[in-house]
């Protein structure tokens, strides 16, 4: 299969009609268009302390971005605020742990969680968040011994999740910033 650069692929997703973005066609669309490494490199930024989240296009619809992950850097466990979601990754090896929340008190904002299936991805191959068990954690894993770079779609775009601690069986909202916009650092990011 012949990668594409990353701008007909948000040309491809744009095209994409209102009634057709749906959590399957664009799955399918993710998965037969690997994107061309070299058109998404402007955009890596990278960090020893904390993944990167770099903002590449950005409509009403979705927006997409690349994360950037140094060795053993994991994702907090997080939701996408109702939204759907889907990634790629093109570079390197990353675990995706889904859970399920068996127990939740939204007034004091308890949730207890079990970890349900996981998934690893690499060389391209798409995954889905189900919003029917949309609490996931994403994490490079040691073991893995190199960098990776994941390609993240939303739909719509969102600005805060909510995060869930299993040591305290606590979830909070938590405000989402990028790292990048259009392959520029933002002004408060100290990497």
């Amino acid at each position: 299969m012949k990668a594409v650069k990353i701008e007909n692929l948000i040309d491809g997703l744009r095209g994409i009609s209102d009634e057709e973005f749906t959590c399957d066609n664009v799955y399918r669309f993710l998965a037969e268009n690997p994107v061309d490494v070299d058109t998404i490199s402007p955009f890596f930024f990278w960090s020893d302390k904390f993944y990167t989240r770099n903002l590449i296009f950005k409509d009403e619809r979705f927006e997409l971005m690349v994360l950037c992950w140094d060795k053993g850097q994991v994702s907090r466990i997080h939701n996408h605020a109702d939204q759907m979601c889907w990634m790629t990754v093109p570079v390197g090896k990353l675990r995706g742990q889904n859970f399920r929340a068996v127990e939740i008190k939204e007034e004091n904002q308890f949730c207890k969680l079990v970890e349900t299936d996981q998934f690893d991805l690499s060389d391209c191959l798409a995954a889905k968040v189900e919003l029917e068990e949309p609490i996931h954690q994403i994490l490079n894993l040691p073991e893995f011994a190199e960098r990776a770079v994941s390609l993240h779609i939303y739909s719509k775009p969102f600005d805060k999740c909510l995060s869930y601690c299993r040591e305290t069986n606590r979830f909070s909202e938590v405000p989402l910033y990028y790292t990048s916009v259009n392959g520029v650092l933002c002004d408060n990011i100290k990497l």
